[in-house]
């Protein structure tokens, strides 16, 4: 059985909506990042991966693989038929790329984990001007899309939901975006993506929100 380790409203979180949108089976480990522990038995997380971050998908052979891009990937290829990701050698299959590179690097990278993770001392000034405009590029190419890549779901909604997700408590309204705050409010009206946020945020109760 594949194993995921994730932490609570983690990027990690768009990989468990891949799983569950694929209706893959999965073990599920939570992981405390500011103390790179796993919860079940207090074991150093870095034993599982030396990066120290989610995701990490262990496979069915006990290969690790780690980064959102990667993991996402790979998912939705074990179940191809689901639509998750575009078929390689599909010209949208490096469209999907080059939002899941997009979500992670410039808005997950240079906004929400600064912002979670370190002190507020000012240095914070210029990624929050620059998620402005940051979000002007998803805003437009959603303006008449229901879907980031072609006209279906795939991994790279699971990502872009997630960080959306991640805006406000981090102090920025997506409200500001009208096509962003549709878009989100389409994924989060979809059953796995409600079940999903639901299971982990009753998870969060018990440690901070981060966004590693």
């Amino acid at each position: 059985m594949l194993q995921l380790y994730f932490s609570p409203m983690a990027c990690s979180l768009a990989s468990r909506i891949a799983l569950m949108e694929a209706g893959l089976e999965a073990r599920y480990h939570q992981v405390h990042l500011a103390t790179k522990t796993i919860a079940d038995g207090g074991r150093d997380f870095r034993d599982i991966s030396a990066k120290g971050a989610v995701p990490v998908l262990v496979l069915e052979n006990g290969e690790r693989l780690t980064e959102s891009a990667a993991v996402l990937q790979y998912i939705a290829d074990l179940r191809p038929e689901r639509g998750l990701a575009p078929r390689p050698g599909d010209l949208d299959r490096y469209r999907l790329q080059e939002w899941l590179s997009f979500v992670g690097t410039e808005i997950h990278k240079a906004f929400l984990f600064p912002t979670f993770w370190y002190k507020d001392d000012g240095s914070l000034a210029k990624p929050r001007a620059r998620i402005l405009q940051t979000l002007s590029v998803p805003s437009a190419h959603l303006a008449d899309r229901e879907f980031l890549v072609g006209h279906s779901f795939t991994v790279a909604d699971a990502h872009l939901a997630w960080a959306l997700l991640l805006l406000r408590p981090a102090g920025v309204d997506v409200a500001q975006w009208p096509s962003l705050a549709g878009y989100l409010e389409r994924m989060q009206a979809r059953p796995v993506m409600r079940e999903a946020i639901a299971i982990e945020m009753a998870l969060r109760k018990s440690v901070p929100v981060n966004a590693a």
